[in-house]
C-alpha cells in the first residue's frame, strides 16, 4: 500500500512538473510571439484565420470602391468636422503640421458603438469589425502574458473597448520625391492592426535606419515603433488601420504604468492621463516627427 501511494505521489509530481514545464513553455513561446513588437515595435500577425477572401473584399471592394469613384460622390462625404460619425478628409493635421502629405482618409469610429450600415461610405465595414477585434483580442492576450500578466490584463484595463478605423487611400504621385504618403510619426493607441494590399512603401525606424516593411502603459517594456509610407508614381496604395483604444467617452479613466510592473528599480516613467485628453494633445500636436509620449514622460 505504501509503494502504490509512494508511486502515485511520484506519478502525480511529475505531472505537476511536466504542467510546470507547459506551462513556462507556453510562456517563453507568448514572448517570442511578440518578440518583433519588443525590439522594434512592430511584427507581421501570421496565420491569424482570417481567410484572404474576407481580406480581399475589404481591401479592394470595400476601400477601394469608395475612393476611386466619381469625385462628386465622395464630396458628399468631405469633411473637418470632428463631430460628424464619420469623416472623410486629406491630412488631419493640415493646418499645424510643417507639410502635407500625399492621401487621403477615411476616419471612422467602430467600437463601443458600431455604426448603422447608412453611416458608413464603405462595404464590408461589419467584416472589418469582426476580422480587426478577433486579431486584436488575440494579441492583447500574447502581450499580456508577454509582460508576465494574466491573458486578460490589457483587454481587462479597457484597452481594447474603443476601436476606430483609418482607411488610407495613397494615389500615385507624380513627384514621390517631393513628399511622404505619411509622415514620420507614432501612433497614439494601444495596439494598431494594419491591413494593407501589396503595395509597397510602409517603413519603420529601427536602430536608426528606414527598413521596408514588405506587404504608455507598459512603462517602456513594449514601444511606439516610428513610421512611414512613401508616395509613390506608380500605382494607388490601400492600407486599414485599426485602432485599439479605450472607451473615449470614459473620460474621467486615468491611465498610467501598470502597477504590476513597477518596482524601486522600475518606477513609473510617465504620469498618468485620460484617453480623452491624450487623444486631443495627439490630434493637436499632429505629425511632427516626435512621440506625444514625451509630454507626459516624468
Amino acid at each position: 500500500m505504501a509503494a502504490n501511494i509512494m508511486e502515485a505521489d511520484a506519478a502525480a509530481g511529475d505531472q505537476g512538473m511536466n504542467d510546470r514545464i507547459s506551462e513556462l513553455r507556453a510562456f517563453d513561446d507568448a514572448k517570442a510571439g511578440v518578440k518583433g513588437l519588443v525590439d522594434a515595435g512592430i511584427t507581421k500577425v501570421i496565420n491569424h484565420g482570417i481567410p484572404d477572401s474576407v481580406l480581399e473584399e475589404i481591401l479592394l471592394d470595400g476601400v477601394r470602391r469608395f475612393y476611386e469613384q466619381d469625385t462628386e460622390v465622395k464630396k458628399e462625404w468631405y469633411t473637418r468636422d470632428t463631430t460628424r460619425r464619420v469623416v472623410y478628409n486629406s491630412n488631419f493635421d493640415l493646418y499645424s503640421a510643417p507639410s502635407a502629405n500625399w492621401r487621403d482618409t477615411i476616419f471612422c469610429p467602430m467600437a463601443p458603438d458600431l455604426p448603422k450600415p447608412d453611416e458608413l461610405p464603405l462595404r464590408y465595414y461589419d467584416r472589418v469589425y469582426q476580422a480587426s477585434n478577433e486579431a486584436g483580442s488575440f494579441l492583447f492576450q500574447l502581450l499580456s502574458v508577454a509582460l508576465g500578466l494574466k491573458p486578460d490584463h490589457l483587454e481587462d484595463m479597457g484597452c481594447a473597448e474603443g476601436l476606430t478605423l483609418l482607411c488610407h487611400y495613397y494615389p500615385m504621385c507624380p513627384q514621390p520625391e517631393l513628399t511622404l504618403g505619411t509622415s514620420q510619426h507614432t501612433d497614439g493607441d494601444f495596439l494598431t492592426v494594419l491591413l494593407n494590399d501589396q503595395v509597397s512603401g510602409l517603413q519603420v525606424l529601427h536602430q536608426n535606419q528606414w527598413v521596408d516593411v514588405p506587404p504608455l502603459v507598459s512603462n517602456d517594456r513594449f514601444f511606439s515603433s516610428e513610421h512611414r509610407v512613401l508616395a509613390n508614381n506608380v500605382t494607388p496604395r490601400i492600407s486599414v488601420a485599426c485602432f485599439f483604444r479605450s472607451d473615449l467617452s470614459a473620460s474621467s479613466k486615468l491611465y498610467g504604468p501598470i502597477e504590476e510592473l513597477l518596482s524601486e528599480d522600475n518606477p513609473p516613467k510617465y504620469r498618468a492621463t485620460t484617453v480623452k485628453d491624450y487623444v486631443t494633445y495627439y490630434n493637436t500636436k499632429g505629425l511632427d516627427r516626435t512621440s506625444a509620449l514625451l509630454h507626459y514622460r516624468i
